[in-house]
């Protein structure tokens, strides 16, 4: 629902020393769909015996992952090797339309093939490009992730690692990676940790050539599988896969990114993007969510109601909001009051993002298209209606008047976030301030007026990072700068995503 959802990032996701590694990749971003849905790629490690070097061919295009890899003998033909990466896109920087930004990217120069994937948003971008168009380097994306292979190609080093190293010492913002070469799958994340990126290996390390090993944006691409989870790449960290490390049992060599600003693993993460079935920063994603709706619980419980009328409902705008409803509906029964966990919102998984509503009511009929209401379970009812986070507000607002003519009692808007308040850089794709909602109303409660509710609650910065610190015991430090306007990494505010489209 783009008039109202922050969107996706990106997925990531890259395999090592797996005989099916390109099957394996297409399966991890089928898991991590819901990252990115605009485009999806795979690329492949392989030598190729007729050219007598190595090679690395891709497939991508732009769509689902079901429907660009539609064929399996794309598999059998094509993407052959025993490593590969994948990426889904959610574009952050440089256009969707423009097919040269479809990701991964493979370059070749001088020490051989370069495959990159890249889940966040480089701060400097502007001044990095600003430097190449002054040198005459000729850009094939408008993408930022671009810049990256560039730093490595016209590095000094000797080496392909140093001179991956080198560009990534140059870089500031938000990145995790997966890079392939030709010997090697590199897997980095940003000094403040930003985005996620976590280790999993399949079969048994000691077998002959050891086991397989793979990165993914988020966990449950392992469980796709089968693959176990072994940990997180740490803040700062470039980790080095290579055969020789497969076979000594996962030792693989790790260098750190020197820290600027500190650990700042983004908070969203746990508030609406990652799946609840995932561990991100360390921690189940389940587990923090049912914290934080318990915190809110805490903060701003259900309203009371007389012993005559119908016990209220708490109902979740679905999916995301699912898991935190429950834990804020099981603590306001812990406290006392009366209510209850119920699905008064049905979603429609089959709406696409290319559907066209026609006439001035398109926005209002996208809602309806996407979710419908259990008539009969709202009427005469006083309604707590949950969701993550208010960006916009449009589609808030129209679910607020279709449980008010499904017959709701009364209608109470619960917020699993603070109030959204300015727009991020470090990879996720916000409105500008003045969109915001935040922004236009003094505060929560003409908000609610607009919105048509009995009653409005945001959760409290002060309560969401409670809730965080107290389900992951971890002691990194989170990004809230879309909550709090501070950057813990200097950003220029000034920039677009599709700034740079007119050269192509």
């Amino acid at each position: 629902m783009s008039d109202y959802k922050v969107k996706e990032e990106c997925g990531i996701f890259g395999a090592f020393n797996d005989p099916a590694a390109a099957r394996h990749t297409y399966y991890g971003l089928h898991a991590l769909q819901h990252r990115g849905q605009e485009s999806s790629g795979i690329v492949s490690s392989t030598f190729d015996e007729q050219m007598q070097q190595p090679v690395m061919p891709s497939y991508k295009d732009f769509g689902l992952v079901l429907d660009v890899f539609d064929d399996p003998a794309i598999f059998e033909t094509q993407l052959l090797g025993n490593a590969a990466i994948g990426h889904n896109r959610y574009s952050t920087s440089g256009a969707s339309t423009n097919r040269s930004n479809i990701q991964p990217f493979v370059v070749h120069h001088r020490n051989g093939n370069l495959g990159l994937a890249h889940n966040g948003n480089l701060s400097n971008a502007r001044k990095l490009r600003d430097r190449f168009r002054d040198k005459g380097t000729l850009f094939q994306t408008t993408s930022d992730s671009e810049l990256i292979l560039h730093l490595t190609s016209q590095s000094d080093e000797e080496t392909h690692f140093e001179q991956i190293r080198d560009a990534l010492s140059q870089i500031e913002g938000a990145y995790s990676l997966v890079l392939l070469t030709d010997d090697h799958l590199i897997a980095v994340r940003d000094a403040n940790g930003f985005r996620p990126l976590a280790l999993g290996r399949l079969g048994d390390p000691d077998q002959e050539g050891g086991a397989a090993y793979f990165v993914a944006s988020e966990t449950c691409a392992f469980d796709m599988i089968g693959a176990e989870y072994i940990r997180d790449i740490e803040p700062g960290e470039i980790l080095v896969i290579d055969r020789e490390g497969c076979a000594n049992g996962g030792d693989f060599d790790s260098y750190q990114i020197p820290s600027k600003h500190g650990v700042s693993q983004c908070v969203f993460e746990y508030v609406y993007f990652s799946r609840p079935d995932s561990k991100i920063f360390g921690e189940m994603v389940d587990k923090v969510r049912r914290r934080i709706g318990e915190e809110l619980a805490r903060e701003a419980p259900v309203p009371e109601v007389s012993e005559d009328e119908k016990t209220p409902i708490v109902i979740p705008v679905p999916d995301s909001a699912n898991t935190s409803t429950l834990g804020y509906a099981m603590e306001c029964q812990k406290m006392g009051l009366r209510c209850r966990f119920e699905l008064g919102l049905i979603r429609n998984h089959y709406v696409g993002r290319t559907f066209i509503a026609p006439g001035q009511d398109r926005r209002e009929m996208k809602v309806r298209c996407k979710f419908n209401t259990v008539e009969g379970l709202l009427r005469d009812r006083t309604v707590i209606v949950m969701d993550d986070s208010i960006v916009r507000g449009t589609t808030a607002r129209y679910l607020v008047n279709m449980l008010r003519e499904s017959g709701a009692k009364s209608v109470h808007f619960r917020v699993s976030s603070p109030r959204v308040i300015s727009p991020c850089f470090y990879g996720m794709d916000f409105p500008n301030k003045s969109e915001l909602l935040a922004n236009q109303f003094e505060d929560a409660d003409e908000i609610g007026e607009w919105l048509g509710v009995d009653s409005l609650a945001y959760l409290s910065v002060d309560g969401l990072m409670k809730a965080v610190h107290g389900a992951n015991k971890q002691d990194h430090g989170y990004c809230n700068a879309c909550f709090t306007a501070n950057y813990p990494v200097p950003v220029d505010m000034s920039t677009t995503k599709e700034e740079n489209e007119w050269q192509v």
